[in-house]
């Protein structure tokens, strides 16, 4: 079955980057010109994706605002002549068909996964955390993982391989190798111990689910009031219904300060208007 529905949970309070998040939500802070979250739309999009379901928080989320239409700021710009910009509003509304469900409380990602179960159904779909950013030169970080689901047809997760100091900021999984870059699972843990991590594959927000994650989801004990996806691909694991792909692209971590910031400086040096001006201030210092 062809994937066309993904999830994106923007429900989270962002406290790591308060006082900036109190008003402006965390997916809606800046990589250079453009809001972290229209990087996963725009990747979702060239993975095929058509439906995309935001799970927000329902007195805080500048999401819908974002991806509606703005028809007094396209008349403004128009009486300036500015048609360039205009084309670029007009594509964020029309790229896809954009729903929004709220998430009362801070509950974890898998409860924010199951606010989106009546929207997807019976069918296979994508999700996403919009903490993480990644950059490929080829193909899509989703569709990487579309394809190793049109292969096994069970869920895969994104996996990136990170020092062994940071596993305990992630869900780590484990699992054989089944193919150059794709692992059958057969373990998750969130957050462990360095000593007690069973790798260092980090589970990052890249997701291609299948339908029975909702009942693993409905299984899992809460941990300090929340819920995780990690937890419920960690059962289907052991069932060897689960997979990983090493993901071929740079991964950002826009959830931290450092992460958020070298996602700036590094893609901002490919941002076409950065880029010639940063070249031009470098021959200017040669002369």
């Amino acid at each position: 079955m062809k994937i066309t529905k993904a999830i994106i949970p923007v429900a989270g309070y962002g406290t790591r980057f308060l006082p900036a998040t109190k008003v402006q939500p965390k997916e809606m802070m800046p990589i250079v010109d453009t809001p972290i979250i229209e990087f996963l739309v725009h990747e979702a999009i060239q993975s095929g994706i058509t439906d995309i379901l935001f799970v927000v928080h329902p007195t805080r989320s500048n999401v819908d605002k974002h991806f509606a239409q703005h028809k007094e700021l396209e008349e403004f710009l128009s009486e300036r002549g500015k048609q360039d910009v205009i084309d670029k509003l007009e594509y964020l509304h029309k790229q896809a068909n954009f729903s929004y469900v709220a998430q009362e409380k801070p509950a974890g990602n898998g409860d924010a996964i199951m606010k989106g179960q009546s929207f997807i159904g019976e069918e296979p779909f994508a999700a996403f955390y919009a903490d993480d950013v990644v950059v490929s030169k080829d193909t899509p970080a989703l569709k990487q993982l579309i394809d190793v689901y049109d292969r096994y047809k069970n869920s895969v997760m994104g996996l990136v391989e990170v020092p062994t100091q940071d596993v305990v900021n992630y869900g780590i999984a484990k699992g054989d190798e089944v193919e150059d870059g794709v692992i059958k699972i057969n373990s998750v843990v969130e957050k462990p111990a360095v000593d007690e991590a069973p790798s260092n594959l980090a589970s990052i927000g890249r997701f291609v689910l299948t339908p029975d994650v909702f009942e693993y989801i409905q299984k899992q004990p809460a941990k300090n009031g929340e819920t995780y996806l990690s937890e419920a691909l960690g059962e289907l694991a052991k069932e060897g219904k689960v997979y990983g792909k090493k993901i071929d692209g740079t991964w950002h971590d826009c959830g931290s300060k450092f992460g958020l910031w070298k996602a700036n400086l590094e893609m901002g040096l490919e941002h076409p208007e950065i880029k010639s001006l940063a070249q031009e201030h470098i021959r200017k210092m040669n002369k």
